[in-house]
């Protein structure tokens, strides 16, 4: 093994560079991963949310193998692996009552450099989220883990059950995640969005789909949950105007630090609506994400992902964000 490494490094949404960076080094408990298939994340390309993390190596969605361990670990060299960048102490108050994403370990916690890089390292703690991948899963497939987790969540969280009319507006990549998990839940899925490509994705995916100005006419007596997939005020009117009586409306994605959110109040309080936030995803998401690709639910063929080589990360990421493309994952030879 060579002592450096390629990697994908972002210095700004318009300054995204291919560099080489040491090898991670390992302390007592860790492991080191060559990175097999790693996403660029829809989060990614929101300038506002990613420029405050600059400069950094971008991906946190990767699946690889173990190539190297110290001292003792429950993975072994050779062992196929996704591995979530965040983990929980799984001790903490917040552990016990399951919301995982507010525990300070969790957030304190992360993948050495990154997902897009062909190694990164897994401290002693990340193993608690790092999960053997079955032998019929691809790594492209299992790069998809964390963001169907985040779906799992969601829709975990807006109690949605089977025959329940759920909308998801906005059919990128985590809307079209959203329509395979919700449909095997039972759920009659409808979708929107302004892109017909998008439209057709979704379709093909077993959902019932409509440009956005059409929801009155599909669905006139509204939805009992709405994913916000987008995060603008104009998409989370539409969610509230399009939530059935008693609904809920899920807020995927959230909004820069200046732009308020804004209700109906009497819309709110008098349909007895339900707002939930849903971020990130936890341990118990994770692994029901990869039991969903295991069964052959999700796949990364069924989302239109492209599947790209490093070299490609820059126009990749520029065709991501401007929705030339709807999922680009990183493979690794």
């Amino acid at each position: 093994m060579n002592d450096t490494m390629r990697v994908a490094v972002l210095y700004d949404v318009d300054d995204i560079r291919i560099e080489q960076r040491p090898i991670p080094e390992l302390a007592d408990g860790e492991v080191l991963v060559r990175t097999m298939a790693s996403g660029i994340c829809s989060g990614d390309v929101m300038s506002w949310y990613i420029r405050r993390k600059a400069p950094l190596v971008l991906g946190h969605e990767p699946a690889g193998v173990v190539t190297k361990t110290r001292g003792a670990t429950k993975f072994s060299v050779g062992d196929r692996v996704f591995v979530h960048h965040h983990a929980p102490c799984l001790a903490c108050r917040a552990c016990e009552r399951g919301e995982h994403v507010q525990c300070k370990t969790w957030r304190a916690t992360k993948i050495d450099p990154g997902g897009i890089s062909e190694y990164f390292r897994v401290a002693k703690t990340n193993l608690s989220d790092t999960l053997a991948l079955p032998e019929n899963v691809e790594f492209s497939d299992a790069s998809l883990v964390e963001p169907l987790a985040c779906v799992v969540k969601s829709l975990r969280r807006s109690g949605v059950r089977a025959g329940d009319r759920l909308y998801v507006i906005g059919l990128g990549v985590m809307g079209l995640l959203h329509v395979l998990a919700a449909g095997a839940l039972g759920a009659e899925v409808f979708g929107a969005d302004f892109l017909p490509e998008r439209r057709d994705a979704a379709e093909r995916n077993g959902a019932n789909v409509f440009h956005p100005d059409d929801v009155r006419r599909a669905l006139p007596d509204g939805a009992d949950v709405v994913i916000c997939g987008p995060g603008t005020p104009e998409a989370m009117r539409a969610a509230v105007e399009a939530a059935a009586p008693a609904g809920t409306v899920v807020m995927f994605t959230p909004f820069p630090p200046e732009v308020p959110v804004t209700i109906d109040s009497q819309r709110l309080y008098f349909g007895d609506l339900r707002i939930v936030a849903s971020y990130s995803c936890g341990p118990d998401d994770t692994r029901a994400a990869l039991r969903l690709i295991a069964d052959g639910t999700v796949t990364a063929r069924k989302v239109g992902a492209d599947l790209i080589a490093l070299d490609d990360v820059p126009r990749a990421y520029r065709d991501f964000a401007k929705a030339r493309m709807i999922k680009p994952i990183v493979t690794f030879a």
